[in-house]
């Protein structure tokens, strides 16, 4: 059912408004000025089709909620107990009395995450964009210039290793056969979590003979019951076969993959994490998605930012990198230029200009200047993984990661909109000291001196 209109109810006659107790001045309270929740509610509201059932929450509130849990780095449980705590939170969700129980469950950001879609976090996107037009932190000629770049959003996942992904998979193999009422001859619950330990004794001690054994001797153990369980698998009933017959899908990669394989499965429940190098000394191999963002040249506010499954070339995410800023900014077509780094060597788009760090040709002093511009995108990304959401994400599947990815640009908007908003308001406090005293002073000038 659609979304039902907050109205006041009448215990709330003498109770005092938000805006009466609250400072008006305050960044968020003017942030909540310059958002499009109208938009958004004409947005949101056309997946509720059906007249019928329970009216579902305010859109605004739900935005609201997404908003603000990217913008400081906040869990679904730890967004919505902090709502309950800060009125301007509640006010920026767009509540007009103070409330003391929470708003919704936790559970139901996951619902209207998968409700909305990758279109829905995109509009929310697109909305932090024009509120930053309207708060006059970018101009209409800002998003004509872009820097582009790749990074990888780290799935929330184990580290995985041979020995951890195999005993998980005993694990899952044994709960499913217990579940179902299967009869195995041996599950190796002592045996298995031994031999997992001992795994990483001997690769710590680079004892790497022993580790292989105790690892061959282990994928031994897994596959026996892998097999037991495939066997017993037409006694089990409809509504669980499926289930079961993945689990031995994903457990059969995890058997038979070995070092150099392609395609290898990184994680038991998640079977999209990729495994990208990014040449890095530190971290030189990271397990999740690529995400590719855009963030304008002068003042580094996200306008393009999407997840791109399959650990494409950089090159390769360029165009359409560049369509999606198109879209959310309105001009319904990729910006003129846009400035990359080496790894997008030898793309070419029709109607882009691409400038690349290192290039000589044909470079002139702003030109030169622009490119030298081009490290910026690089704190932006560590400030949207530190914080922000973007160092580890908890959404499930490769919708997930498309949501997730578009909801880190979002939050980064807001933080930056905020830092300008906090400016402004401490640079106008400043100046009204200023003028407080000079006219004391000019008073005090102007006093008759006592004889």
């Amino acid at each position: 059912m659609r979304p039902k209109l907050s109205l006041p109810q009448s215990g709330e006659l003498f109770r005092p408004r938000l805006d009466e107790q609250i400072n008006m001045r305050h960044p968020l309270v003017r942030l909540a000025g310059l958002m499009d929740w109208e938009q958004i509610e004409r947005h949101f509201a056309s997946h509720f089709t059906s007249g019928r059932g329970r009216p579902a929450l305010p859109p605004r509130l739900v935005a609201g909620l997404l908003y603000l849990q990217h913008a400081n780095d906040a869990s679904d449980e730890a967004v919505v107990n902090t709502w309950v705590e800060n009125p301007y939170w509640q006010f920026f969700c767009g509540e007009t009395y103070l409330q003391t129980e929470l708003p919704i469950d936790p559970s139901s950001l996951t619902r209207w995450r998968q409700r909305i879609g990758e279109e829905g976090v995109e509009v929310l996107l697109a909305i932090t964009i024009e509120a930053a037009k309207a708060a006059g932190l970018i101009n209409k000629a800002s998003v004509q210039r872009v820097i582009v770049d790749t990074t990888v959003m780290p799935k929330a996942v184990a580290h995985p290793t041979d020995s951890r992904l195999l005993d998980k998979s005993r694990q899952h193999l044994v709960k499913a056969a217990e579940d179902n009422g299967l009869r195995l001859r041996q599950n190796y619950n002592r045996v298995a979590p031994r031999l997992a330990a001992q795994i990483g004794r001997y690769a710590h001690a680079k004892q790497f003979k022993r580790m292989r054994r105790a690892v061959r001797t282990l994928r031994t153990r897994v596959g026996r019951v892998h097999r037991e369980v495939a066997r017993q698998l037409h006694m089990l009933p409809e509504s669980a076969k499926a289930k079961v017959q993945d689990l031995l899908q994903r457990t059969g990669r995890i058997l038979t993959q070995r070092t150099k394989d392609k395609n290898k499965l990184y994680a038991l429940h998640a079977p999209e994490v990729e495994c990208i190098s990014k040449g890095k000394a530190r971290t030189p191999y990271e397990f999740g998605v690529k995400v590719s963002i855009a963030i304008t040249l002068k003042e580094g506010l996200v306008v393009g930012m999407r997840s791109m499954p399959g650990n494409p070339y950089d090159g390769h995410t360029l165009a359409e990198t560049l369509e999606q800023v198109g879209i959310l900014t309105g001009t319904d077509r990729p910006p003129p230029t846009a400035i990359v780094d080496k790894g997008y060597k030898g793309v070419k788009l029709e109607g882009v200009r691409i400038l690349m760090s290192g290039q000589k040709r044909g470079i002139t002093r702003t030109l030169k200047a622009m490119i030298k511009r081009r490290s910026a995108i690089e704190p932006a990304i560590g400030h949207m993984k530190m914080d922000g959401r973007l160092g580890r994400n908890p959404l499930k599947g490769a919708l997930g990661d498309a949501l997730h990815a578009v909801m880190c640009g979002a939050g980064h908007n807001l933080r930056l909109i905020l830092a300008a908003l906090r400016l402004l308001c401490a640079r106008f406090e400043l100046s009204v000291q200023e003028i407080i005293t000079a006219l004391i002073a000019a008073a005090v000038q102007r006093r008759p001196a006592r004889g």
